[in-house]
């Protein structure tokens, strides 16, 4: 469902709010009671929006600018994946986003309705990030055949291992080799 139309007025605070209580308590402890006192509004102005606290949840993923990135347009397909590929590692490496991260991912096993919150939130993503690979087809820089969502798992997959599970950085010549090998594959 889309509730762009119907936001309240304080949306960005409700969902920072939801973000931050997620971060700090995980997900169990997460209530919208809570998100209203945090975010200095009333119970009912969430209600009015969101039934539920995961549908608050799923767009506090989509639309929180604590998650909010550009789409890049470097002129190639391998800036705009490198530029791609900084971003996410900035927003993965962020500890606040990191526990965020964490709370989902936990929660999914159990609730369909995170997995369906987690879901809208890749499609999301990767909605706004096809506009790279249509460039990159244009410019005659990808084959028709080419799948995006394959690429984005390839690359973000690969940050999220890198990055949430053994725990290291990327550097910008690691981003480089992370980038290039998915263009160009392991051979």
């Amino acid at each position: 469902m889309d509730r762009t139309a119907s936001r309240p007025r304080k949306a960005d605070a409700i969902f920072s709010a939801t973000l931050a209580l997620l971060a700090e308590r995980g997900y169990d402890a997460l209530t919208v009671e809570a998100v209203a006192a945090r975010a200095g509004v009333h119970k009912t102005t969430i209600y009015r929006t969101w039934a539920t606290k995961d549908e608050v949840l799923a767009d506090a993923l989509v639309q929180a600018p604590e998650l909010a990135f550009a789409i890049p347009d470097t002129g190639s397909l391998r800036g705009d994946l490198l530029e791609l590929a900084k971003q996410i590692h900035r927003l993965l490496s962020d500890p606040a986003n990191r526990r965020v991260i964490t709370a989902v991912v936990s929660a999914l096993p159990d609730r369909p309705a995170t997995a369906e919150a987690a879901g809208r939130f890749f499609a999301d993503r990767l909605g706004r990030e096809q506009a790279v690979f249509d460039r990159a087809l244009d410019r005659g820089e990808l084959a028709g055949d080419a799948d995006s969502e394959m690429i984005m798992d390839l690359l973000g997959g690969n940050l999220w291992f890198h990055t949430l599970i053994r725990a290291k950085s990327a550097d910008d010549a690691y981003l480089e080799r992370l980038v290039d090998t998915v263009l160009t594959g392991v051979s």
